[in-house]
């Protein structure tokens, strides 16, 4: 198996897999008015608005892949080795290395605030459902999101594979991303499951930053970041310490306005590299900055909570 017959420019994945995410968001959407639950699923003006941004972020990645290609071509150019892309010991060894930067530029991205300007966006979300899966933000590769990546062409992998492998990751993923499926028992020890995934986008204090893995979840199990969905809590989602927006163009950029607001009124260059650099929440806490703390919790919802205006179902 090539993993770059997965989404290369011939690979028929690469087609039909828009074709399965609309049909699994219709087919969540009609569960979810059918059964009814105390809480409602689905926002329709919040879904809309995931996928104005779903949108934007094709047209912007369509825009910026000739450059983006150029450092890997050249890390590749430059490789230590050669893995042949079909061997199935190079696409073991591809695999697990992709999940483990994954994982690091992942936590990365929850802990670094340059980072966490473009995920927030992808946290932004109020209600998990499919459609959040696919509200990915704008400015990914401002925020260094390929840096991480390099080594492996440098290590000896085609881009073609390490695109394809990264790829494959992703996808996995959408199917992460809904209230839908039950624990999966013992494939919870291993794989990142629809459970795991919905305490990392919770926001209650005891789930923040945890849960990281992309298709697993032994390095989060390795590293200290697992967590469980605590049992007398209900889960809630949304950026803690923000009021839900439906603006495109706001979610994708209100972080990046808020640390360059910080960035100003910093008064050492210690505190501006912090305001660029430092954890999510770090002005805010000690400084009086604009970033949102990402140790608030948020207060139980209540009917004058904010939320979206839309139909909820």
């Amino acid at each position: 198996m090539d993993p770059t017959l997965f989404f290369s420019p011939e690979a028929p994945l690469r087609y039909v897999m828009p074709v399965i995410a609309i049909s699994l968001i219709a087919l969540e959407f009609g569960v979810s008015r059918l059964a009814r639950h105390d809480h409602a699923t689905y926002d329709l003006a919040e879904s809309a608005t995931s996928l104005v941004i779903a949108v934007g972020n094709k047209i912007v990645k369509g825009l910026e892949a000739g450059l983006v290609a150029i450092p890997f071509v050249l890390a590749y150019q430059h490789r230590l080795f050669d893995f042949p892309a079909t061997a199935p010991l190079a696409i073991a060894a591809l695999f697990l290395a992709t999940e483990f930067l994954y994982y690091w530029f992942h936590r990365a991205s929850h802990r670094i605030r340059w980072m966490w300007a473009t995920h927030s966006v992808h946290h932004s979300a109020t209600h998990f459902n499919l459609t959040a899966a696919i509200r990915l933000g704008w400015t990914g590769q401002i925020s260094g999101n390929f840096l991480f990546f390099l080594v492996l062409p440098l290590i000896g992998f085609h881009p073609f594979s390490v695109v394809g492998m990264l790829g494959l990751n992703l996808a996995y993923q959408f199917f992460v991303h809904t209230e839908a499926v039950p624990r999966l028992g013992p494939l919870e020890w291993v794989l990142n499951t629809p459970a795991h995934h919905r305490v990392h986008h919770a926001s209650n204090a005891s789930c923040l930053d945890k849960n990281y893995g992309g298709i697993l979840i032994v390095f989060d199990r390795l590293f200290g970041t697992f967590a469980e969905a605590p049992v007398e809590e209900r889960l809630r989602y949304g950026l803690a310490g923000k009021d839900p927006d439906l603006n495109p163009v706001r979610i994708n950029f209100s972080e990046w306005i808020a640390m360059a607001k910080d960035f100003r009124s910093a008064a050492t260059w210690r505190d501006r590299i912090l305001s660029l650099f430092g954890p999510p929440g770090i002005s805010i806490a000690k400084r009086g900055g604009n970033a949102p703390r990402r140790d608030e919790m948020l207060p139980p919802p209540s009917p004058s909570e904010p939320q979206p205006k839309g139909n909820s179902l």
